[in-house]
């Protein structure tokens, strides 16, 4: 499966030559060139890795960080900026950026940057809390070392609750884990899938916080 990166640039000449480069490295790139287009791109499909300049019209690049991350979108962030300012590399950091590149920089090491972000990043992908472990890479989840019997939303919403494991996890939280904006989902549809875990997790236990959302015990 290859990358898939966002590139905020509105440097037209300077974007199209990072996209090519980044295509040769076996990427997928949506290039956009303001801030609110690169805010609504993240509203309508997952990303790996977002390349931000900052001074973009309509939404510059700090704001918007800070907004994804606001909504718990902890996907890894690179700055690509000209400011030298050590306080604006500081806020941008404070707003959750991951990593930041000084133009003109070398596309190499951008690519390297990359990599070894994701590498970090896809730690996540393989998790174990006790004897459960759920691998999202390989797209399994066993116990004890039997595999688990699940569809791709009920290894999603899996993987979710083990990653939030003693911690309440949201309906909100959920619903954006397995679903789209575009569609519709009813709480009926969440309890489905809970119910559904519930069968296959024995010795865990998922509670139901009434009003807010789930909870995995083990």
């Amino acid at each position: 499966m290859s990358t898939r990166l966002l590139l905020l640039e509105d440097d037209a000449l300077f974007g199209e030559s990072l996209c090519d480069y980044l295509e040769e490295c076996g990427c997928e790139v949506l290039h956009v060139r303001d801030g609110e287009r690169a805010l609504e791109a993240t509203y309508a499909q997952r990303f790996d890795c977002y390349l931000l300049d900052i001074n973009v019209p309509l939404l510059d690049g700090l704001s918007l960080l800070e907004s994804l991350r606001s909504g718990r979108d902890a996907t890894p962030a690179i700055f690509l900026t000209s400011h030298s300012d050590k306080s604006v590399l500081c806020d941008a950091f404070e707003r959750g950026c991951d990593d930041y590149l000084k133009k003109p920089f070398d596309l190499d090491e951008l690519w390297l940057r990359i990599q070894a972000l994701l590498r970090r990043s896809r730690g996540d992908l393989h998790r174990c809390v006790g004897a459960l472990c759920v691998d999202m890479e390989r797209k399994i989840a066993t116990l004890e070392g039997r595999e688990l019997r699940l569809s791709a939303k009920e290894l999603s919403l899996l993987a979710l609750l083990m990653r939030e494991a003693g911690l309440v996890v949201s309906k909100e939280m959920i619903v954006e884990a397995l679903w789209t904006p575009s569609e519709g989902v009813s709480d009926g549809a969440i309890r489905v899938y809970i119910n559904r875990l519930k069968q296959e997790l024995e010795g865990f236990a998922i509670e139901n916080i009434r009003g807010v959302g789930y909870r995995l015990v083990p």
